[in-house]
């Protein structure tokens, strides 16, 4: 739907504007600012009232606790339990901000922000095309690269609505490259100068669960033109159009904007999945 309300979609491209904002119902957002605070407060007096209970039974380990918790004269018990939780519910409901995405499409580049910061803009002859991986969003560039991978919650539905408004190129199929990924191997063939090494390093955060680097060394091997993908901790990768040998396993830039992509996966080469 474009900004004025009126479908777009396989039309022409609107006019440069504000764009169209895909992010979580202000309905939604206020509701977790709400249900947090409320449920830490009512867990925490519901602990600080059964805490006598459960200090009396003397096969419980670790009573001390529970017996502090008793010893606590009224009413500085209920209120401390009771500010506690809201307390305590409301840096729930702030981490949860922390993560949201807010995607706004326009004619002329696309911006992802996520808690209220901006992370990326991307222009719009940068992006080649757009899918839903999971709950991630990707962004591809021209070159078949990923220029952006990022988890959300925003409806997959009104995603598509906005970039196809602006004529973006939206994969409904998922990735239209999921069949170029080969299973990493060490020291394996086909990978530029530097990049085994990396895909090694980032194994062992994987392994590790040290999702920084891992992040970081995904753009690491991107700027080697190496895609990368990770299923049960193990990595899958391809080369980018502008570094792959083969190129023509790439489509045909003057093709249609909707190819035909029908599932032509060689027999026991597993799919990647999100990462």
């Amino acid at each position: 739907m474009a900004p004025d309300g009126t479908s777009t979609a396989g039309g022409p491209a609107p006019s440069a504007g504000p764009g169209i904002v895909v992010a979580e119902p202000t309905g939604m957002v206020a509701l977790v600012w709400i249900t947090f605070p409320l449920l830490g407060a009512g867990l925490l007096w519901l602990l600080q009232w059964s805490a006598g209970w459960i200090a009396s039974i003397r096969w419980i380990p670790m009573r001390g606790p529970f017996m502090l918790i008793d010893a606590v004269d009224e009413p500085w018990a209920t209120g401390g339990a009771l500010l506690l939780g809201v307390l305590g519910g409301l840096v729930v409901a702030g981490m949860a901000a922390v993560e949201r995405l807010t995607v706004t499409v326009a004619a002329d580049r696309v911006t992802l922000v996520r808690g209220g910061t901006t992370s990326q803009h991307l222009e719009r002859d940068w992006i080649g095309e757009v899918f839903r991986d999971g709950k991630q969003l990707v962004l591809l560039g021209t070159d078949t690269g990923e220029l952006a991978r990022e988890s959300s919650d925003l409806p997959t539905d009104r995603l598509r609505n906005a970039f196809e408004a602006y004529g973006y190129r939206w994969s409904a199929d998922g990735d239209p490259y999921r069949d170029d990924y080969r299973s990493w191997v060490v020291d394996g063939t086909g990978l530029p100068a530097g990049a085994d090494s990396l895909l090694k390093a980032r194994q062992r955060a994987l392994d590790k669960k040290e999702r920084a680097q891992v992040a970081e060394l995904r753009l690491d091997l991107a700027r080697l033109g190496v895609v990368v993908r990770d299923q049960d901790k193990r990595q899958y990768w391809r080369r980018t159009r502008s570094t792959d040998p083969t190129p023509d396993r790439s489509p045909d830039p003057t093709r249609d904007a909707t190819p035909d992509r029908s599932p032509d996966r060689s027999p026991g080469r597993p799919a990647p999945g999100a990462g």
